[in-house]
């Protein structure tokens, strides 16, 4: 039995998400992990220490019987800049702000069409995730704003103009990664509400 499936039938039996499989040198195999997500369920649950201790003794046993090489095993949660993979995630995550990475730069028709504000170069966004439904077709959009970021204490003129919406629609071919933004406050040391838009 291959690793990915050994390791994917032993997290999800236990009651958890596969996030990600990560095998590096030195022989350390990261498993990351999260709760499974049912669309309706308002509570957010986090993995704590003991979740990751529960699945860490349940592969080690499972590796061993599968004769998996590896030197070290490491079982975390997802963090803060969690990486979204697939249609349920991007489900489960909509309305949040995100990075994304495409796998080509956009290209010059779209910079064209957008009246030449995105750059015919550009790769990564940061902006919120959104479902959109054109011709019944469902789809995803990142929506954002190109200001220049305010540093602390400087002063913002109320009759300054906020830059224009811009939007750019992709499916998961076109994307090399997705992940949530990682916006922390520091001074409160707790997660930042996703802004509608950056």
């Amino acid at each position: 039995m291959a690793l990915q499936q050994t390791v994917e039938q032993t997290v999800t039996g236990l009651g958890y998400d596969l996030v990600e499989i990560e095998r590096s040198s030195g022989g350390l195999l990261r498993i990351t992990i999260d709760w499974l997500w049912e669309p309706g369920v308002a509570e957010e649950r986090f993995i704590t220490v003991e979740d990751c201790e529960k699945v860490t003794r349940q592969l080690q046993f499972a590796l061993e019987v599968e004769g998996a090489e590896y030197r070290r095993l490491e079982v975390s949660s997802p963090g803060i800049d969690r990486p979204l993979r697939n249609e349920k995630d991007l489900q489960r995550f909509a309305g949040a702000l995100v990075d994304i990475t495409l796998k080509a730069p956009v290209g010059k028709e779209l910079g064209a069409a957008s009246g030449g504000q995105i750059s015919a170069n550009r790769k990564k966004f940061r902006g919120t995730l959104e479902r959109t439904d054109s011709g019944g077709v469902a789809g995803w959009q990142i929506v954002w704003r190109d200001e220049p970021e305010i540093k602390p204490g400087q002063r913002v003129s109320r009759k300054r103009v906020p830059a224009p919406l811009q939007a750019l629609g992709f499916t998961l071919d076109e994307v090399r990664e997705v992940r949530l933004a990682p916006v922390v406050d520091f001074k409160g040391r707790r997660l930042v509400d996703a802004p509608q838009a950056y």
